[in-house]
C-alpha cells in the first residue's frame, strides 16, 4: 500500500507506526498505517475513501491485546482526545466518546450521582473496546448498563445500534470487523457520590491486591469457562510462574501473562498456548483466549 492509495485526512496518519509503545505488553511490530482521526467526520471520510480490501481495526488503550511481531496489515485506528468526552444525557445516563477510559466514565458518573457504573473503573480500556467485547468485572458487564452505541462501519456510514442488536454474550458482540465504536450511552441509577466512591475504592483495592497491575501485562488472558475460573485451572495445571523467554505466567494471578523484560509477542503467545495445552491435558477444559492476538506472525 502506498501513500497514493490513502484518502486525505485532517487528523494524523503515520506509516510503519510502532505499536509496542501503545500496548500494555510493550511488545510487537508496527502498523502499516496508524490513523488518529480529528473527529467522527474525519474517520467517516477516510473509511469511505479507503479501498474496501484494506483491513481496518481500532486500538484503544492496548490492554487486551498481543500485537504479533510481524506487525499489523492495513490501518489501525486510534481514537484520541477528540473522542474522550463524557457528558450527561439525563440524571442517570452518560454519553461517552469511544476513546474515553473506564476510569473517566466511572468518575464522571460519581460526580453526577450516577451509581451502577463503578465496575467500569476496573476495566483497563476505552469505551470503544469494552463495548465491542462486552467487557466486565466484579459481577457486572457492559450489557447491564449500555443503552446504545454509535458505530462507524467499514463503508464510512455511521449507525446507532441499540443494546438488543449487539448480540452480546460473554466477552463477545456481533460487531463486524472494521467497525469502530465512536460513542456509547450508559445508564445507571441515582446514588450518593460518597457511596459510589466507596464502591470504586473497594474495587480498586481488590484489583490491587489480586492482580499484577505494576507489570507489563494484558489483563485477563483466558475467558472463564462455564461454571469455572480460568485462574484456578491454570494454577491446578502447575503453570504458576511458568516462563518462555521473557514471558511468564504471573505468580500473583495465574490468568495474567507478564512481560518480565524484553519478551517478544511470539513468546507471550507461545506461553499462552502452552498453558492452554497443560490445562486441557490436566482437566479436559479447552480455555479460550480473552486477549486478542492480531497481526502477522
Amino acid at each position: 500500500m502506498t501513500t497514493l492509495s490513502l484518502p486525505s485526512v485532517r487528523g494524523k496518519l503515520t506509516h510503519n507506526a510502532p505499536l509496542a509503545p501503545l500496548v500494555w505488553f510493550k511488545s510487537g511490530g508496527t502498523a502499516d498505517w496508524l490513523f488518529e482521526p480529528r473527529d467522527v467526520a474525519d474517520l467517516q471520510d477516510f473509511l469511505a475513501g479507503l479501498a474496501p480490501d484494506v483491513p481496518v481495526m481500532a486500538l484503544g488503550l492496548g490492554s487486551n491485546l498481543i500485537v504479533r511481531d510481524g506487525g499489523v496489515p492495513g490501518v489501525v485506528v486510534r481514537l484520541g482526545k477528540p473522542f474522550a468526552k463524557v457528558e450527561n444525557v439525563d440524571e442517570v445516563t452518560l454519553e461517552c466518546g469511544g476513546g474515553a477510559s473506564g476510569i473517566l466514565v466511572s468518575s464522571t458518573a460519581r460526580d453526577n450521582g450516577i451509581a451502577g457504573l463503578e465496575f467500569l473503573r476496573s476495566i483497563p480500556g476505552t469505551v470503544g473496546g469494552f463495548v465491542r467485547m462486552n467487557g466486565g468485572a466484579y459481577g457486572r458487564e457492559v450489557k447491564d448498563v449500555l443503552v446504545d452505541c454509535d458505530v462507524v462501519i467499514r463503508s464510512g456510514e455511521i449507525v446507532t445500534l441499540p443494546l438488543s442488536e449487539l448480540g452480546y454474550t460473554y466477552r463477545h458482540s456481533d460487531l463486524t470487523d472494521g467497525s469502530i465504536v465512536v460513542a456509547a450511552r450508559f445508564r445507571g441509577h441515582a446514588g450518593e457520590p460518597d457511596a459510589i466512591q466507596a464502591e470504586m475504592d473497594r474495587i480498586s483495592a481488590a484489583r490491587e491486591a489480586s492482580q499484577p497491575l505494576r507489570s507489563k501485562t494484558g489483563g485477563s488472558t483466558f475467558k472463564n469457562p462455564d461454571g469455572g475460573k480460568a485462574w484456578e485451572l491454570v494454577d491446578k495445571a502447575g503453570c504458576r510462574g511458568l516462563a518462555i523467554g521473557g514471558a511468564q505466567v504471573s505468580e500473583k494471578h495465574t490468568n495474567f501473562l507478564i512481560n518480565t523484560g524484553e519478551a517478544t509477542s511470539a513468546e507471550l503467545e507461545a506461553l499462552g498456548e502452552e498453558v492452554r495445552k497443560r490445562v486441557k491435558d490436566m482437566s479436559g477444559v479447552e480455555l479460550e483466549w480473552e486477549i486478542k492476538r492480531i497481526g502477522r506472525l
